[in-house]
């Protein structure tokens, strides 16, 4: 028996076996596949091709109020040196 063949039955084998846990992709799904950007929907589609927007979907952010708060929202990149001691 030669050894290509022997060695063609092993590659059969041998072939790399896709995992379901890989990224899913505009690639690898069917043709007109619209994966999205992992946000929940506010509403759903009409039968007509309309779209209602749901009032308990939408997000509702909670902001305290910050009038007199002292520190700034931004944090600068170029920090000054600041000396520390370390605990022992």
């Amino acid at each position: 028996m030669p050894l290509g063949l022997i060695m063609g039955i092993g590659r059969a084998f041998r072939r790399k076996r896709t995992s379901s846990l890989d990224i899913l992709t505009s690639k690898r799904s069917p043709k007109g596949y619209y994966k999205g950007k992992n946000c929940k929907p506010t509403g759903f589609h009409t039968r007509k091709g309309g779209y209602i927007v749901v009032p308990e979907k939408l997000p509702n952010y909670v902001v305290p109020d910050l009038t007199d708060f002292k520190l700034k929202p931004y944090v600068s990149q170029c920090t000054s040196e600041v000396a520390s001691t370390e605990a022992v």
